[in-house]
């Protein structure tokens, strides 16, 4: 048997616990598989006296996580810490410069530096790997490496976010509004006490930057990311959504257009005889399109303990095999950076909520700015009369370029009988 593969864990929060007691659980299993023991023989975390629910006992703490960049004991570190700068990146881009490999959960620092740090590591010979900073336990960037690497990806689209899946389930399952469910997401742990990075679509598209970056061999651009979150989002939306035979979902999508990488994350309506509008609650499910496989869908938990530590473990077990490859599936120095698809550029359906004093004339005056803009109506709701009074008006376009859309919903806004600000949600037939 092989000498054994000696690794270190920078932060024992809920992932790095988990890791931990996956490494201990399954040590026979993984030894068997990798044909060498993997050996945790350093950890670094802020609180040595917390409770974290494994036998930390015999392994040796150390008080500065960057420390283990440095520590000759140690052939590969775990950076469990979090965040796009700071510590993490020093503990990482120490790691590499001192030839070690490295393993990350941490998608806001991939996304931010990962182009950077992977040139990095094949300059250094050594392994950048960060199954787990996407998706939890749902092997997608290793489908797309290794599984899919013989595809021309068409098109990648998922649900990225658990909190804001479950969140948009809730509302359409107890018919509650938006503000109420999050609250109760935040009781049961499902949401930070400050949910911003979730709600508002930035943890989503930390991790669409990195699955565009791998399945279309981009340098990795989150700055070209289109981001919307989920907070304009309400029951009636959803109630509509149902009547029009969707569900709303925050997806993040990316695809190559003519005009460039098109990366975006926001709240869609998807028809509900599509798979991904059945992935509920909690989970995240992600579809690739390539052009000879066709549409492959993954569907499972994207977060916690346990799908995460998953993820993170498989990495460590591919270093000790030496299978690892390319972290971005290309050569890091031979990434391209392709120009951004402008979002004014994107052409699809549209979903649109008015409410509006119930007079005549109304209905004419919205049609009228939609005309000018060229832009077709599919449909339109109208629930019953209530002359003087504020209605509803929703209506469906087809497919228009946002620039247009845009242009048009601003003419509407300025109508004297809107009275708030139109809602718009993007249609995508998927």
């Amino acid at each position: 048997m092989k000498p054994p593969l000696r690794i270190a864990i920078a932060g024992l929060g809920t992932v790095g616990a988990g890791t931990v007691k996956l490494l201990q659980r399954n040590a026979e299993l993984l030894a068997a598989r990798a044909g060498r023991r993997l050996v945790l023989g350093a950890v670094a975390a802020r609180d040595r006296k917390r409770e974290r629910g494994v036998d930390l006992s015999a392994v040796r703490w150390v008080e500065d996580a960057a420390a283990l960049a440095r520590d000759p004991e140690i052939d590969v570190v775990v950076e469990l810490i979090g965040g796009s700068d700071g510590i993490a990146r020093e503990v990482v881009a120490g790691a590499i410069a001192a030839g070690k490999h490295v393993v990350t959960a941490n998608k806001a620092l991939i996304a931010h530096h990962g182009t950077e740090l992977a040139r990095a590591a094949e300059a250094n010979g050594v392994a950048l790997l960060f199954e787990a900073a996407v998706a939890g336990g749902i092997p997608i960037l290793k489908t797309l490496r290794e599984g899919l690497a013989a595809n021309q990806v068409t098109r990648i689209y998922g649900i990225l976010n658990g909190t804001c899946n479950y969140i948009l389930t809730a509302m359409r399952d107890t018919g509650r509004d938006f503000a109420e469910v999050l609250r109760e997401a935040q009781q049961l742990g499902y949401a930070e006490a400050d949910p911003s990075f979730d709600i508002d679509g930035i943890d989503a598209a930390h991790k669409l930057a990195v699955l565009a970056a791998v399945a279309f061999g981009n340098a990795v651009d989150f700055a070209g990311v289109h981001v919307e979150g989920i907070r304009h989002v309400s029951a009636l939306d959803i109630d509509f959504a149902a009547e029009l035979g969707y569900r709303i979902k925050l997806l993040g999508m990316a695809r190559l257009t003519e005009h460039g990488l098109e990366q975006r994350v926001h709240a869609c309506m998807v028809p509900r005889s599509t798979p991904i509008a059945h992935v509920e609650g909690v989970f995240n499910g992600i579809v690739v399109e390539g052009d000879f496989v066709g549409r492959v869908m993954l569907e499972g938990r994207g977060a916690g303990a346990e799908p995460t530590a998953s993820a993170v473990v498989a990495d460590v077990l591919d270093i000790a095999l030496g299978r690892w490859s390319a972290s971005f599936a290309l050569p890091a120095s031979a990434l391209p950076m392709r120009p951004a698809s402008p979002m004014a550029r994107h052409v699809g359906a549209f979903y649109l909520r008015l409410m509006v004093v119930d007079r005549p004339g109304v209905i004419a005056d919205v049609a009228a700015a939609l005309r000018d803009e060229q832009v077709s109506m599919e449909q339109m709701i109208q629930r019953g009369r209530s002359p003087g009074e504020a209605v509803p008006v929703v209506l469906t376009t087809h497919e228009t370029e946002e620039a247009a859309m845009r242009r048009a919903v601003a003419r509407i806004d300025r109508l004297g009988s809107v009275i708030e600000p139109t809602r718009m949600i993007r249609v995508e037939n998927l």
